[in-house]
């Protein structure tokens, strides 16, 4: 199956490597994580709530636990709940 669109290419946060807010807020962890296909995307970038450092609302945020209440609400998280249906993943793999 093909890769989907991934956070930092929806959110265009500037964040990847290269990207034009790195000098300024540091390359995000999503498209360096050692992660294969969760959700179909590419390193974290369709499960970037699970991961610690991520960007929202301008700002690095924290672990999971202390984001989740925004990310849920997040507009990016619920395309791909609903892209996902059935094979969501919510968390990362153990």
């Amino acid at each position: 199956m093909a890769t989907k669109a991934n956070c930092w290419e929806v959110k265009k946060c500037g964040r990847e490597r290269g990207g034009a807010k790195v000098a300024e807020l540091g390359v995000c962890p999503a498209p360096q994580a050692n992660l294969i296909a969760i959700n179909n995307g590419i390193h974290g970038g369709r499960i970037c709530w699970a991961i610690a450092g991520t960007l929202c609302g301008g700002k690095v945020q924290g672990t999971f636990a202390q984001k989740a209440a925004n990310c849920v609400n997040c507009e990016f998280y619920l395309a791909v709940r609903r892209e996902e249906g059935s094979n969501f993943k919510l968390t990362l793999p153990g």
